[in-house]
């Protein structure tokens, strides 16, 4: 897959069994999943670098054993940064990339799901975004889905936020804020704030949505789910792979482009280089519309 922009210099990161399939339906390999990241690292990074992450390690690929990562490994690269959590200096270290190499050494260490914190490493208390994660219950159609993003987006700019949408690569969609980050919107704010959002759309529509994890609640509700706007809760970074069938990548979207012939597995590291060659970013201007977290008020349009 052809890179279409300059790479930054770093250090060098040697694959080994590059051929080893991570995607059996798919096909995609580790090398793969390398060469799709080193394409799209231009749309990436403002995502990715220089923030806390997690991953979704997946040795044997998706259908072997996986476990969830949030602190450094024996043999993890060099190019994978390790920074201490000045909040909790007793911890194991967090995980970080500031490259190319390093997302090539997360691939390397089987990473084939990258989480990140909703806050950088020049700034861990304040977060820089806000993240709605939209889970369907079972039996809730596509279109609703869109409905409810589109809720969210109109709810957030009432707000005085911009809104951003991404498929999940999974099931559902994200609307992300991207914020100012300010000393009164800490982490208890921010929480506050979308935890205040999610329990307003179900109580203006408590048949299609709620705001707890409770799976008794969910089936034909979706689930607006506020938690990954906490201290060391994770999202799925933009344009991040996911260890499901077929190899899906959660994408950025333009709000018009958010209808019924794009799902929320319709891009693939597969088919993902051809859109990005094709398309400009829809989400360039993303840091350039941060906006300080509204205060405290009734959240409703």
């Amino acid at each position: 897959m052809p890179d279409p922009s300059p790479r930054r210099p770093g250090p060098r990161v040697k694959l080994t069994h590059p051929d080893r399939v991570y995607w059996p339906d798919a096909g995609v390999t580790k090398q793969g999943l390398a060469d799709y990241y080193a394409a799209v690292w231009p749309r990436i990074e403002p995502h990715v670098a220089s923030r806390p992450l997690a991953l979704l390690r997946c040795p044997t690929g998706i259908d072997g054993p996986r476990f969830f990562q949030k602190h450094p490994w024996k043999g993890h690269g060099r190019a994978i940064l390790t920074p201490a959590d000045p909040a909790h200096p007793d911890d194991p270290p967090l995980i970080a990339v500031d490259g190319p190499a390093g997302l090539t050494a997360l691939v390397q260490g089987a990473a084939l799901e990258i989480h990140s914190w909703q806050s950088s490493l020049a700034d861990l208390e304040h977060p820089d975004q806000i993240v709605m994660d939209l889970d369907p219950g079972e039996g809730v159609t596509w279109p609703a889905m869109i409905e409810a993003a589109r809720e969210v987006r109109a709810r957030l700019e009432a707000a005085g936020l911009a809104a951003f949408v991404k498929t999940s690569g999974g099931k559902g969609l994200h609307v992300l804020a991207p914020l100012r980050p300010a000393r009164a919107a800490g982490w208890t704010a921010v929480k506050a704030f979308t935890a205040r959002m999610a329990r307003a759309m179900a109580a203006d529509a408590p048949d299609r949505y709620v705001a707890t994890i409770a799976k008794a609640k969910r089936p034909g509700r979706i689930l607006v789910d506020y938690l990954r706007n906490g201290r060391n809760n994770t999202a799925v970074v933009a344009y991040g792979a996911r260890a499901r069938p077929g190899a899906p990548v959660s994408m950025p979207l333009a709000w018009d482009e958010l209808g019924p012939d794009i799902g929320p597995a319709h891009f693939t590291v597969t088919n993902a280089h051809a859109r990005i060659a094709a398309s400009p970013d829809p989400w360039s201007d993303f840091r350039r519309a941060e906006a300080p977290l509204p205060k405290a008020r009734t959240q409703r349009h």
